[in-house]
């Protein structure tokens, strides 16, 4: 049990951070070829703060440990709705564009639908087993196709002022053969850290006797976020909490769309463990987002809807503690 800890610890960190070089080497290269650092910013770097789910989710998926990828999506996206949102508007009330209200909230709520419809494909058509396919796999991928051409032209109608607050705070300047050993430091970084990660989860699933779902949508799904939440908490403390949106929307979309997409393609994922309560959770964390933002107080997420959103999830982790 200790060796199994000890793994999820150092796989977490070596996660962590390959996944920050990775994305301050690419940031730079891109920066370098003539990208521009608003393009860069809702790219690489979103793609950055996924990149430990991406990893532990594919690794999982190739050594046959599916709960553990699904659920480490699941929870991850449930721990950032409800546990980063809602503490970090207990620091300081979170006020939501109307664009992001329209735009991208929309599309959190629709990576949860779809993944709920997948998921329960026995009761919708007929299918034999609850199981995301290499299509369902496509069609998510697809659907992140569809999202990065929104992000373009969210990039290209962007206001300058927008354009400078991202690139005073998202990409980094360093020389070309840094950048490239930065790059390939990271991307090493994330494929041991991934094997270690994910074989110390599962030994300590095995080892507690509960299954790799409880271990993906707990200890996983937090472990993975941390960066996220640590950003989000720095953030509102500086006053500046509505970073925490641009966090948790590119987080649960591009895990949905692109890292169950690129998993299930590489090998159809059973559901398992990961049940219609964890999806509805998921589903009713987005709804609940989204309601906060658009009533009571208007495009506002205040302290007290971020006590409830932080208690919501404090009661399921204790329910899945309770019937582990």
């Amino acid at each position: 049990m200790i060796l199994n800890i000890v793994f999820l610890i150092a796989g977490l960190a070596f996660i962590l951070i390959g996944a920050n070089m990775l994305t301050d080497g690419a940031s730079s290269i891109a920066k370098r070829w003539g990208v521009s650092e608003l393009v860069i910013g809702l790219t690489v770097v979103a793609f950055g703060t996924s990149a430990p789910e991406l990893v532990i989710s594919i690794v999982s998926a190739i050594n046959g440990s599916a709960e553990l990828a699904i659920g480490n999506v699941v929870g991850s996206n449930i721990f950032n709705v409800l546990a980063i949102i809602g503490i970090t508007a207990i620091f300081a009330p979170i006020k939501i564009e109307r664009s992001i209200m329209t735009k991208d909230i929309p599309l959190v709520l629709l990576s949860a639908l779809a993944l709920l419809a997948m998921g329960n494909a026995p009761l919708l058509d007929g299918a034999s087993s609850r199981i995301l396919s290499r299509v369902d796999g496509i069609v998510l991928l697809l659907f992140f196709t569809i999202f990065l051409r929104h992000t373009f032209s969210s990039a290209k109608s962007a206001t300058p002022a927008e354009s400078q607050e991202i690139e005073r705070s998202k990409t980094k300047d360093m020389p070309l053969w840094k950048s490239i050993l930065w790059v390939a430091i990271g991307l090493a970084g994330l494929i041991i850290g991934g094997d270690r990660f994910v074989n110390g989860a599962s030994g300590i699933a095995s080892g507690l006797g509960v299954s790799d779902a409880i271990i993906g949508l707990t200890i996983v799904a937090a472990g993975t976020s941390l960066p996220e939440l640590a950003t989000s908490i720095t953030a509102a403390v500086k006053g500046k909490p509505s970073i925490a949106l641009g966090n948790v929307i590119g987080s649960n979309i591009f895990n949905i769309f692109l890292v169950l997409g690129c998993s299930a393609t590489i090998r159809p994922l059973p559901f398992g463990g990961i049940g219609n309560l964890d999806l509805l959770v998921l589903t009713g964390a987005c709804m609940l987002f989204w309601i906060f933002g658009w009533f009571f107080k208007q495009r506002t997420i205040t302290r007290a809807e971020g006590i409830i959103l932080a208690t919501c999830y404090v009661a399921y982790v204790a329910y899945l503690v309770a019937n582990a």
